[in-house]
């Protein structure tokens, strides 16, 4: 039985009914907090769209307010495809829950990831079988690469970006990550952030607003 999670949302900024939905899933050691400021710096360009930033289940000891989807000491490929496969059910769970609370659809949905959220993001999206209309993931990487051609069960439209300095999840996870989609028969859009670490840059947050605005849309399908 998966366990329930939630966090912080913020309502669509035109004041009616969510239209589209946009879950963020925050890395290691932060929480949902951390995310659901990047809905309201969006949101004036998508009013209509709802925002929930939930915080990942199990606390990370020592890190006061910091969550985990899965621990994660080091980044063996092996620990990372077995903790997210392991988180996947929850994430899952969650997305249906949303979907039903607002009367949406997977095509009315898009995934928003940073670093271990990123993994999920990608982990149960591509396994749902009604594509969703996005996935958006910064800093990350993409758990059991080498299985997901036969794991994956849709294929909606993508976009990874990461930093060039990154020093917690080097950008060659981004690479490896295009590979296996790739190899799967899938694509995605992708951009390095000249300059910037394991974070956000303004090109970052200009782009990720241009693919929430067209994946929103269904102008990627």
């Amino acid at each position: 039985m998966s366990r329930p999670i939630d966090g912080p949302r913020l309502a669509p900024r035109d004041g009616q009914a969510p239209k589209k939905l946009v879950i963020f899933l925050h890395g290691y050691g932060s929480n949902g907090q951390d995310l659901i400021s990047l809905g309201q710096h969006w949101a004036k360009d998508l009013p209509h769209v709802q925002w929930v930033s939930p915080n990942a289940p199990d606390p990370v000891p020592g890190a006061p307010d910091g969550y985990q989807w899965f621990p994660i000491s080091n980044l063996d490929p092996q620990r990372i495809e077995t903790g997210a496969s392991a988180a996947w059910p929850i994430v899952d769970a969650f997305i249906d829950q949303e979907l039903h609370r607002y009367r949406l659809s997977e095509q009315d949905l898009v995934l928003c990831g940073f670093s271990q959220g990123t993994m999920l993001s990608l982990h149960a999206g591509l396994r749902r079988k009604r594509p969703l209309a996005g996935i958006l993931g910064f800093s990350g990487a993409l758990p059991g690469g080498a299985r997901l051609k036969e794991e994956m069960a849709s294929k909606p439209p993508l976009m990874l970006i990461h930093g060039d300095q990154d020093q917690v999840l080097p950008l060659g996870f981004m690479f490896d990550a295009l590979e296996h989609i790739a190899a799967a028969g899938h694509g995605a859009q992708w951009h390095i952030s000249q300059g910037i670490p394991h974070s956000i840059g303004q090109d970052g947050l200009e782009l990720g607003a241009h693919f929430l605005g067209r994946a929103l849309s269904g102008r990627y399908l």
